[in-house]
């Protein structure tokens, strides 16, 4: 059975790693839960949540004090994210918590946005490159002005596109703790072409914390949140967090992140092809075979 010193091992190591390639935290914390310290999804999944909501919240201050957020597309993502997140919890707490399919649907989803998220680190070039050229070719067809107002207005004109987007990222947030970042920030680069990466990123941080706080507390709601474990999951990630972030420049982050996704892929494979099932409830035939007795010497 691991114990404190096991779980701050983890987040040292989790830390470390996003601190170095800027990984999200809830690829690496939630398989590493599940594969090696054998916790069960639902519990692993809803401590990451809220483990994600507390280490990004520190990034989202960074973020507000160098002017960084574009709030009309927080409030618009989180208009369609936050209700999709409560509707997905309340239909596993209500249809799926039950089934024996539930730890099976956790895992395979979780295994299916591992995988996307590790072909996304391997191929970050190329992707890059696409986007880089695409925002390019955008930004000579439009000259915009980037003023506050100028963007709000962009974001009203697109919010229905950013509503959907944020149901989509309630949903599989939710059911995998996986998602708020690397997808956040492609949709946003697609939608918005010429906004400055920075502010992309902001945007999508603040939106990740708010999302991530509200599933964990849905799961917490549920009982589905260890505290212990996340106390030394925080204690160990912190510091490695900032360690990482200071030695970043100093180690071979390309090669680095290229481990990582392939790790991520071939994780995310196994839980699709093999994933977490529920143990059979053994029947008490012995019980009742001694009941039965019972009843026919009565």
């Amino acid at each position: 059975m691991a114990g404190p010193i096991e779980f701050i091992l983890a987040g040292v190591l989790v830390g470390f790693c996003v601190g170095v390639t800027g990984v999200g935290g809830g690829s690496l914390m939630t398989p590493i839960l599940i594969s090696l310290f054998r916790i069960e999804p639902h519990i692993a999944i809803g401590t990451d949540l809220l483990y994600a909501a507390i280490s990004k919240f520190c990034g989202s201050f960074v973020h507000a004090k160098k002017m960084n957020i574009v709030w009309p597309i927080v409030i618009w993502l989180a208009v369609g994210s936050i209700p999709a997140s409560f509707a997905t919890h309340w239909i596993l707490d209500n249809y799926l918590s039950q089934s024996t399919h539930y730890k099976a649907v956790l895992t395979m989803v979780l295994g299916f946005m591992l995988t996307l998220t590790g072909i996304s680190i391997v191929f970050r070039t190329k992707i890059e490159a696409f986007f880089n050229r695409y925002r390019k070719d955008e930004q000579e067809d439009h000259s915009a002005d980037l003023s506050r107002s100028n963007i709000a207005l962009q974001a009203k004109n697109k919010r229905a596109l950013i509503v959907i987007m944020g149901v989509v990222l309630g949903v599989f947030v939710t059911l995998s703790s996986v998602g708020a970042g690397a997808f956040g920030i492609m949709a946003l680069v697609l939608m918005f072409p010429n906004l400055p990466m920075i502010r992309i990123i902001g945007s999508d941080v603040v939106h990740a914390v708010l999302l991530t706080l509200v599933a964990g507390l849905g799961y917490m709601s549920s009982g589905n949140v260890d505290f212990n474990l996340l106390m030394w999951l925080l204690v160990g990630s912190i510091p490695a967090i900032v360690v990482g972030t200071l030695l970043s420049s100093r180690l071979p982050e390309k090669i680095i992140r290229k481990v990582l996704g392939l790790t991520l892929m071939v994780i995310g494979i196994n839980f699709m092809l093999n994933p977490v099932k529920a143990k059979p409830v053994e029947k008490p035939t012995s019980v009742m075979v001694m009941n039965v007795e019972k009843n026919q010497l009565g």
